[in-house]
């Protein structure tokens, strides 16, 4: 027996992280009497208006979608204590919901969080993990209070963060990894059977939004951590780093850290950035299409790169166009003479 089929589920989500929850909670029967999104928005040079992924699957599902710019005012909240709600499900909505919204539901309020809670407690759990360096993630099922991912943890999933993994091979892995784990949740809930623990919150840390600023690259540091944030700020807003002329070039995974048989040019005179090779191979010790740039403890070679307005393409090709070359030295702000 489902112990949640006909249970009334209100879902609020936004991003692509929730939609694989959205349609598990429609699948296993519950009734979804309302889906709350963000606004759409204007996106692109266009600023054409874009629908939320959350929304585009909704709509195809044949839910009707709210979209309120808030949570605070008297007619949304109206409207959602009408939906007569055992649950409200959150899943990257990307708002706190109200004290008069979280008393709702009969049953309460549950999150999907990518992340094990309670580290990386924010708006960006996955990208920071990869950033950080973090050998294993996972997705915290949770019930929410009015704090920002503080609520007691139901259940939760782990998975590995291996080296080659991204940004977005992580939010694509934890977003299967959450249904299965909410709908256990939901179940248990429902029958009075769940197992609430209280979160310690002397362990907590922060993953605040990310911007586009994020992605700048710093030379001096580790070849390490930056293979790490190329890995983690990909797809959006993508890793970069500026020419001496001030030419903004994006650089991609799978930039790595130089094998330890590569022979490091003039290693102890470069400064930090230097492109020390051009033409190198994947991992630094024959002839390719990569380059190989110094850093704060060693090199990494770097496979793909694009300049603003161009095509991605291998560092040899961009060299051929004059817009790289070996000697110069990236930097942070595109003014280093």
């Amino acid at each position: 027996m489902n112990p949640i089929h006909g249970l009334r589920v209100v879902f609020m989500g936004t991003a692509d992280f929730a939609v694989p929850s959205l349609r598990a909670i429609v699948d296993a029967g519950c009734v979804v009497p309302l889906v709350v999104t963000r606004p759409d928005k204007p996106v692109g040079r266009g600023l054409e208006m874009s629908m939320t992924p959350v929304k585009t699957a909704a709509m195809e599902l044949g839910l009707e979608v709210f979209q309120p710019a808030g949570l605070r005012d008297t007619a949304v909240q109206d409207r959602l204590r009408a939906c007569d709600a055992d649950f409200f499900v959150v899943a990257a909505y990307g708002r706190i919901l109200p004290s008069a919204v979280l008393r709702m539901p009969r049953l309460g309020c549950v999150n999907v969080h990518g992340s094990i809670l309670p580290s990386y407690r924010g708006a960006a759990p996955i990208q920071w993990a990869v950033i950080n360096g973090e050998s294993e993630t996972g997705v915290t099922i949770m019930m929410m209070d009015e704090g920002c991912d503080t609520g007691d943890i139901l259940l939760i999933g782990r998975t590995p963060i291996s080296a080659t993994d991204t940004a977005a091979t992580l939010f694509e892995r934890l977003s299967q990894m959450g249904p299965p784990l909410l709908l256990q949740a939901l179940g248990q809930l429902a029958c009075g059977a769940a197992v609430r623990i209280a979160q310690d919150h002397s362990l907590a840390t922060v993953a605040p939004m990310i911007d586009k600023s994020v992605g700048l690259i710093d030379w001096t540091s580790s070849s390490r951590s930056i293979a790490n944030l190329v890995r983690g700020v990909d797809p959006w807003p993508g890793a970069f780093t500026f020419t001496p002329d001030g030419t903004r070039i994006r650089v991609f995974p799978f930039l790595r850290e130089a094998s330890e048989s590569v022979a490091i040019p003039d290693s102890g005179a470069a400064l930090p950035g230097t492109v020390l090779v051009i033409g190198c191979s994947g991992d630094g010790t024959g002839r390719g299409d990569s380059m190989l740039v110094r850093t704060g403890d060693g090199a990494v070679v770097v496979d793909a790169v694009q300049a603003a307005g161009a095509r991605r393409m291998a560092p040899a090709a961009m060299a051929a166009g004059r817009r790289i070359a070996a000697g110069q030295v990236l930097c942070m702000d595109g003014v280093r003479g």
